[in-house]
């Protein structure tokens, strides 16, 4: 784990952080390995969430977009169960089937956002009044939080919880740092 940046620490003091936040944030800063091979610990997701029961095929290099691959392992390690992970993972869009359909991002949502003719997905940590602020795989190729214009959001999927924590609301943040315009 890669600490989080300084404008991110605030993640650490939040009272009842969900699951998937706590899981992207063991996970910042794991990076691909640029070129010829992979990063082990990439390439071990997949092979986890094989051994799980969560289907994952056409997955054989970290070059290939990761994002999808991301938010299976950690909605996998969410609740140790192979039914969070929606068919066809690598797929960002097909991320729009997982949990429940939502208006309103909060804390640990699934966010996915169009990108030409594919897509990305990723969870809700905060916004801006332009921008969502998105922890995800596959971002300068690793795991990191990145700002997504708002206007590429195609659909706000929440996770199905018996008791919602605490810490899952809306958070304002102020803008900082650049928009990301191809996650990759």
């Amino acid at each position: 784990m890669t600490p989080l940046p300084p404008q991110y620490q605030w993640l650490h003091k939040v009272n009842g952080l969900p699951r998937t936040i706590a899981e992207c944030i063991n996970l910042h800063g794991v990076q691909e390995v640029v070129g010829k091979g992979s990063n082990k610990t990439i390439i071990g997701w997949r092979d986890e969430l094989n051994q799980a029961g969560a289907k994952i095929s056409g997955f054989s290099d970290d070059d290939i977009p990761w994002c999808g691959l991301f938010s299976a392992i950690v909605a996998y390690r969410r609740m140790n169960r192979a039914e969070e992970v929606v068919k066809n993972p690598l797929w960002a869009r097909n991320w729009l089937n997982y949990g429940t359909k939502s208006k309103t991002a909060m804390l640990g949502d699934v966010l996915v956002f169009s990108r030409g003719n594919g897509g990305h997905v990723g969870f809700y940590v905060a916004e801006d009044n332009a921008c969502y602020h998105v922890f995800g795989g596959n971002q300068s190729n690793r795991v990191s939080i990145t700002r997504i214009a708002k206007n590429r959001l195609l659909g706000v999927r929440s996770p199905q919880y018996a008791t919602i924590p605490k810490g899952v609301k809306q958070y304002r943040v102020a803008p900082s740092g650049s928009i990301s315009t191809n996650e990759a």
